[in-house]
């Protein structure tokens, strides 16, 4: 991370990379650890690369003390240039050299969370991308891999657990109460991927036994008292170790495995060569304090971390411009992971359906705005800035196109031949797109590589038209796909990309057609392409992009009977989802769009009865149900209009949601009394479905006993918050108050702090719930800025930060978007105010104007006005530089 605040910013471009003039070969570092001044000193053999003209060593370093340089030994002559160690006249010679460095760096005030640091009194260290280089001087890129040999010294009461990568090969005391840990990772790494860790901690523990008979130790470490919510993390990995060996053949490497979970953290977790260190959000889970989406995110989060073990640590990134070569893929992993460990095929629908909903409200947004780019960028000012959904979540559609492209066996045949190729290497897409198609020769993918890695170089979201056409006479169907994308910053023209178009047809029973597996399997390659069906006795439903073959946006003129087909009979689970969302969204947009004042009623009775009859259907699972009743986020609805009016949307969502809520409110009386469940807690899909659905009914009876004056069910609701023995149940039971605005929230909300105020996860939920609740009057803010006051409000951790400013202010646009632009004003004073000791959080909260562009006024002028007072600093981060410029970049 930068610390820059002056002068011009430099653009780092793809095309300039060059190897590095040094190898580095083996480090031994030696901490001295103290939280006011550590102590580090770094001996590092290095020899000159022969593949690269001489030229002087030059070591990125920042925030450090520099005490001494020797090499070989003795003493040499340096310079500092820009921030960087510079070293000329080297031996020269095949063996190489010795270059010892010591410094001194101040943990306690790295308030930027990268580097060394100190967290309620425990060191932890963040090295990804560019944080070693605040812990020593060094090539901190990740094309140079080296291996490492670490010595901790610490005193011994306040640091009892001396962590850092590979294996513990020594331990033991030293004078004045101290004592030290030396561990070596058997495996070459980049800076990257090293980490430490010292403070009081305590670990559960499981040896488990590998396929390949070698047994391995894994560890969770958490502070004291927090060892009652580790169970479920140790149980994900163990599944993780399970599966990864199971389904692609990649054993565990090491004799043990850790996680440490630390509450001030900027990202999720860090995928650290045998040391993960996690945001306790992504560790820490009972019944009692964590909710079924909460165990969710952690057994995916906690799969992510173990899988980057072979797919970004064992085969790394040429360099950052190929950050999705370990991140993409390996999303895609976890979410094939979390599938596979659903036992039920709906289950395994209801994952696929929640990750699109996230690229198509998080990704699809960013690839229509500013900061747009593709998943393998061309240029950067902060690498921290990308990383984005577009490098994760659209990544992971790349390769899960691939995989469809080839087969599932194809697929991990292509990943075993990437592994034996580049084990132990940093490569670049490229090297992992020609594996996967080498290793299918006869593939689709390997006949269209070339176009097929327009997905890593063009951004923007591909959408594909597509228009049927009935011949009775010839008893044919032909369908006609058109393929576009808009101009992206710096792309103004696209060439056609490769897309899956998984497709099937529908009778007007909505039965089944038997078509040609080739025409089901379609692949669009060219501009435009038309299929021809024949001998169909009537006019077809046609169901398009089956499972959400490819990630782009699908036009096609379905009337609502075809939509009412599909939502009733679609053999497809995410296209029988997708037909509810295009329904109650074409009602919204034609509210949303209509002149006068917002009509009460923005649903017909035909899309009344089609959700009831989902509701009531008596073999769907309750999961699905939920996911369809939920109605278009704000947001995404947002991306479907030209000009967007925040405040007429959120009056347009609010109003089908009373509708329905009143509609329906029998069945919701039925969907909550069917599906409650007193039994023992189990994070299992099909009970967490089950939560969830009685949650949605709660909610809806309580936004209809507004206009009922009822009551009843606001009590029935606060009784089940008071004696709901999970927080699931009570955490749907306290949104239901919140959201529908009953007065009987505030005293939930008071009882259930009481009750948690020691939880600090817990305590992040409290203050999202409020962040984040629709706005009655314009209420919302004030109560936003009452929250910052609170004593239990923390702007330095980063987990109480977003849990109030990033849910107010890129969680909840109609409170957000007022029309005396107070909510602008907030935005600009937190993300100025956190510039100042975080850059990478704040740059993540300047993007919340991204879309500034398509606001209408009042809202366009005053949220430029904002950015550009921001913009308009002379002390900014690149961070958020780089943000805000490319937001006013094109006017």
């Amino acid at each position: 991370m930068s610390s820059l605040r002056e002068g011009p910013t430099t653009v780092v471009r793809r095309e300039d990379y060059a190897p590095p003039a040094y190898w580095i070969d083996t480090v031994e570092l030696t901490f001295d650890l103290d939280p006011a001044k550590t102590r580090v000193l770094n001996k590092m053999h290095l020899r000159r690369n022969a593949q690269v003209p001489a030229q002087p060593l030059r070591l990125d370093g920042e925030d450090l003390n520099l005490a001494r340089v020797l090499v070989n030994g003795a003493g040499c002559s340096f310079k500092m240039d820009d921030g960087q160690l510079v070293l000329d006249n080297l031996p020269e010679g095949e063996q190489g050299f010795d270059l010892e460095i010591f410094t001194t760096c101040m943990p306690e005030k790295n308030s930027q969370l990268m580097g060394l640091y100190v967290s309620q009194g425990t060191f932890f260290t963040q090295c990804e991308a560019e944080g070693f280089r605040r812990i020593t001087y060094f090539l901190d890129r990740p094309d140079v891999m080296a291996s490492y040999t670490v010595t901790l010294r610490a005193d011994k009461a306040r640091y009892p657990v001396l962590l850092s990568n590979g294996n513990l090969v020594e331990q033991g005391e030293l004078d004045a109460g101290r004592h030290f840990a030396k561990w070596v990772d058997p495996h070459k790494k980049p800076s990257y991927l090293f980490a430490l860790v010292a403070g009081n901690l305590v670990a559960r523990e499981q040896r488990i036994v590998s396929r390949s008979g070698n047994e391995h130790l894994l560890q969770v470490y958490v502070r004291p008292g927090d060892m009652d919510k580790t169970e479920h993390a140790m149980n994900s990995l163990i599944a993780s170790v399970v599966w990864d060996e199971a389904r692609f053949g990649l054993p565990l490497d090491l004799e043990r495995f850790m996680i440490v979970a630390t509450s001030d953290f900027n990202m999720g977790a860090m995928e650290n060569k045998g040391l993960n260190i996690f945001n306790t959000k992504y560790v820490l889970a009972n019944s009692a304090t964590a909710t079924d989406t909460d165990f969710a995110n952690i057994e995916s989060v906690v799969g992510h971390e173990y899988f980057h073990n072979w797919s970004g640590n064992r085969v790394t990134c040429r360099d950052w411009f190929q950050l999705s070569l370990k991140e993409g893929l390996t999303v895609f992993r976890d979410q094939e992971f979390s599938m596979d460990l659903c036992a039920e095929p709906s289950a395994r629908a209801v994952k696929r359906i929640e990750d699109v909903r996230v690229l198509r409200t998080a990704q699809f947004p960013e690839d229509a705005g500013p900061m747009a780019h593709p998943v393998r960028p061309d240029s950067y000012v902060e690498i921290n800035n990308f990383y984005t959904v577009t490098v994760y979540e659209k990544g992971a559609e790349v390769v899960r196109m691939m995989q469809t492209l080839v087969g599932r066996d194809g697929f991990a045949k292509g990943l075993a031949l990437y592994f034996q190729r580049h084990d132990g290497q940093a490569v670049t897409c490229d090297d992992f797109a020609q594996a996967i198609a080498d290793a299918n020769p006869d593939s689709e993918l390997a006949r269209r590589l070339p176009q097929f890695k327009r997905w890593y170089s063009q951004a923007g979201t591909p959408r594909v038209r597509a228009e049927g056409h009935f011949d009775a006479a010839q008893r044919r169907y032909t369908l006609t796909l058109t393929q576009s994308c808009v101009p992206t910053p710096g792309q103004p023209a696209k060439q056609p990309f490769v897309i899956p178009m998984a497709l099937g047809l529908l009778d007007a029973q909505g039965r089944e057609i038997a078509i040609d597996p080739a025409q089901a399997r379609h692949v669009l390659a060219e501009a435009s392409e038309t299929l021809s069906f024949e001998n169909i006795d009537a006019e077809p439903v046609p169901s398009l992009l089956r499972g959400f073959s490819a990630p782009v946006v699908l036009d096609f003129d379905y009337t609502d009977a075809q939509l009412l087909s599909l939502l009733a009979h679609d053999t497809d689970p995410f296209n029988r989802w997708e037909a509810g969302q295009r329904l109650t969204l074409r009602r919204a947009l034609a509210a949303i769009q209509d002149s006068g004042p917002v009509n009460p009623a923005p649903l017909d009775a035909a899309a009344i009865e089609a959700l009831r009859a989902v509701l009531r259907h008596d073999t769907l699972d309750a999961a699905f149900k939920e996911l369809v009743l939920t109605l278009p986020s704000e947001t995404y609805m947002a991306e479907q209009l030209p000009v967007v009016d925040p405040q007429r949307i959120h009056a347009v969502r609010e109003a089908m949601r009373s509708q329905l809520a009143e509609a329906l409110h029998d069945d919701w009386v039925w969907a909550f009394e069917a599906h409650a469940d007193s039994g023992a807690y189990r994070p299992d899909p099909v009970s967490a479905g089950r939560r969830a659905l009685t949650g949605m009914a709660l909610g809806m009876l309580c936004i209809a006993a507004r206009t009922r004056h009822d009551p009843v069910w606001p009590g029935k609701t606060y009784q089940r918050f008071k004696d709901a023995h999970n927080m699931t149940d009570r955490f749907n039971a306290l949104s239901a108050l919140v959201v529908s605005g009953h007065a009987l929230a505030r005293e939930a909300l008071d009882r259930f702090h009481t009750l948690f105020q020691h939880e600090a996860l817990v305590i992040d939920k409290w203050f999202a719930l409020q962040a984040a609740a629709p706005d009655h009057g314009g209420n919302v803010l004030p109560l936003v800025r009452q929250l910052m006051a609170h004593p239990d409000f923390q702007l330095r951790n980063p987990n109480r930060a977003r849990s109030v400013i990033f849910s107010y202010c890129n969680a909840n646009p109609g409170a957000f978007h007022r029309a005396d632009a107070a909510g602008y004003v907030f935005w600009r004073e937190r993300v100025l105010e956190i510039d100042r000791f975080n850059p990478q959080v704040a740059a993540r909260l300047a993007r919340a104007l991204d879309r500034w562009k398509k606001l209408a006024e009042p809202y366009r002028s005053a949220a430029r006005e904002a950015i550009a007072r921001v913009a308009a600093q002379t002390d900014l981060s690149n961070d958020v530089r780089e943000v805000v410029t490319r937001a006013l970049a094109d006017e």
